[in-house]
């Protein structure tokens, strides 16, 4: 039994991927992908097919040698996302009152293809990060002061394995394996720099507690549990977050999500949780 994305795949589950492969030599990655996770019922909760994630695990059973894609439709590979810089993403008006003196905040969902770009944008323009794209479930967030844009935040699939997460929740492996989707990751928060707001940041956070779950549950059909996020030490403390009474849990190693070595090789950064319920644990561990 071999595991990918989150799944078990057993030696007659590739055996019977060869044979449609076999059995449809002209079936292109994205429809075979399709046709495989309606032969193994793999679902998103609100019955979703997990095509994008399918894709992936093919691509890594192809890179462990198990099988033997057709051609992509693009030789090169996809090119990177690129998002210059426009006017629309230029420095507005400055903030510098207190949160309590502003006007009051809203979080709105992100929706359709301007509004996506231009989240996009200013994420790659003023993140020290830059953009990437996420893959599978994912919601991100403007968040207003009246009608000025003041903050970016986004959430999506969490960490596949966290030594000091797996002890704070108590999750044994078959646990994790199952209940990992009602884990979510906040994976970029970007206050933009014209807005010196004391208390912004920790305001913020405590109002996407309260309605991410909703939102999740609106989309995907089910509410994640439990909220995780990364900070990365030489940078920032992580305050905001432990104002808004996120738990320090731990210290990554530095060494990466996919990479075999046992050095450090990116930046150490700090893991908080946040729990959406009172019995997350209960719920994680069934």
């Amino acid at each position: 039994m071999t595991v990918y994305c989150g799944r078990d795949f057993s030696a007659a589950d590739i055996l019977a991927i060869r044979r449609m492969m076999e059995q449809s030599p002209t079936l292109q990655r994205t429809p075979l992908s399709r046709k495989l996770c309606e032969l193994f019922s793999w679902t998103k909760p609100n019955g979703e097919l997990k095509d994008m994630t399918c894709r992936v695990a093919l691509l890594r059973m192809q890179s462990d040698g198990l099988i033997t894609l057709p051609p992509s439709r693009m030789p090169g590979g996809r090119s990177k996302p690129h998002f210059p810089a426009t006017p629309a993403s230029d420095e507005q008006a400055p903030v510098v009152q207190s949160v309590h003196e502003l006007a009051p905040l809203t979080l709105r969902l992100v929706a359709g293809t301007a509004a996506s770009r231009l989240w996009n944008e200013f994420v790659q323009r003023y993140h020290y990060l830059g953009y990437t794209p996420m893959s599978g479930a994912q919601l991100r967030y403007n968040v207003y002061c009246g009608e000025q844009l003041v903050a970016l935040i986004s959430f999506g699939a969490s960490a596949w394995k966290l030594a000091h997460r797996e002890r704070f929740i108590g999750w044994q492996e078959h646990q994790r394996k199952k209940n990992l989707q009602l884990v979510v990751n906040n994976a970029r928060f970007l206050i933009l720099p014209w807005i010196q707001s004391k208390g912004l940041a920790s305001k913020i956070l405590s109002m996407v507690n309260r309605q991410l779950p909703r939102d999740w549950h609106q989309r995907y059909g089910y509410r994640p549990v439990l909220l995780e996020t990364f900070v990365e030490t030489q940078r920032h403390r992580g305050t905001c977050y432990k104002a808004s009474n996120w738990t320090l849990v731990g210290q990554t190693v530095g060494r990466g999500k996919k990479s075999r070595v046992h050095s450090q090789i990116i930046p150490v950064k700090d893991i908080w949780l946040y729990p959406l319920r009172n019995n997350f644990r209960a719920v994680l561990c069934q």
